[in-house]
């Protein structure tokens, strides 16, 4: 990202009557990425050819740039450190490069000790995203247990004989896993029993996939989804955390490439975010699926902007 562009997508609002240190928003407090103290570093993945090699509506390519509009007015104390880590982007159809580009953005966030959060593009991302966390703590001697937890409609488990796509990226790491020895941990919270075959079922329960249906996630089992997800934790070393935008009701979140007529409220998984961050596991996190084509007053941004919010806070 040029300076040009930072000063251009960083903008909002400033209220110069308030007391500075109590009224600071996230475009007053973030910098370019360089040296310096640890803090949040937002990664842009402009990719959408998964999307397209798994026959979705593409559009997701243009998201990370609005989703930083929608971030800049987000409050943000002055005592934070908020950096900007640019945009990795795909060209042509060349996803696989995209890939390694984006790990090794990752694991240079990471290295510096910054926590870094992807902006997708489509859910390909979670595979660059994981493949980053893995080569950093391959770097540091870290052999730890790699938690994914993934709130979305789909399983993401689709065979990736002809290809990796947006419906290919946990059955990739399931295969990277297998191959250097490591255990596959990976839950995924809100799955449509109308958007994935018994096939991709089926494959979750081979690879023991922890799940639950979104028919399943509502306000009065959040107890128990609390303790099912403590459980999964308390199993890991370090988390992985991947919020498909599809897995929000299309009411709330319509500018999606697959929206879901079901879906899972913010009023449930919020609170479950919070328990994902609270003991110190969490080290990288993205968002995917945001397609601004199809949205409607940035009511997908603006959620986008909230679910952010709830993991960094």
């Amino acid at each position: 990202m040029s300076e040009l562009d930072f000063k251009e997508i960083w903008q909002g609002r400033v209220d110069p009557e308030e007391q500075a240190d109590l009224a600071s928003r996230l475009h007053q407090v973030i910098k370019p990425l360089e040296e310096g103290a640890a803090g949040t570093a937002l990664i842009g993945f402009c990719s959408d050819e998964g999307v397209r090699r798994n026959q979705g509506r593409i559009g997701a390519r243009q998201a990370p740039d609005l989703l930083r509009r929608a971030l800049a007015n987000l409050p943000w104390p002055f005592d934070r450190h908020a950096y900007d880590a640019g945009n990795v982007t795909c060209e042509g159809q060349e996803l696989e490069a995209a890939h390694r580009a984006l790990a090794d953005r990752v694991k240079a966030c990471l290295s510096a000790g910054h926590f870094p959060l992807v902006l997708g593009g489509g859910h390909e991302v979670a595979f660059g995203t994981w493949l980053g966390l893995d080569n950093y703590l391959d770097s540091v001697g870290d052999n730890t247990r790699i938690g994914i937890i993934n709130f979305d409609a789909h399983f993401d488990l689709r065979l990736d004989t002809n290809g990796c796509s947006s419906g290919t990226p946990f059955y990739q790491i399931a295969r990277c896993c297998e191959e250097k020895g490591a255990e596959f941990k990976y839950c995924c919270l809100g799955v449509s029993e109308l958007s994935n075959t018994p096939a991709l079922f089926k494959r979750a329960d081979e690879l023991g996939v922890l799940y639950r249906k979104d028919a399943d996630m509502n306000l009065h089992q959040l107890d128990e989804i609390k303790d099912q997800l403590q459980q999964f934790i308390d199993g890991c070393d370090v988390l992985y955390l991947t919020i498909d935008l599809d897995v929000l009701p299309a009411s709330v979140a319509p500018g999606v490439s697959a929206p879901a007529p079901r879906g899972v409220g913010l009023d449930v998984l919020e609170p479950l975010i919070s328990v994902i961050r609270q003991d110190g596991k969490l080290k990288v996190a993205d968002i995917a699926e945001y397609n601004p084509e199809y949205d409607i007053d940035n009511w997908t941004a603006r959620a986008a902007a909230r679910l952010v919010y709830s993991i960094v806070k």
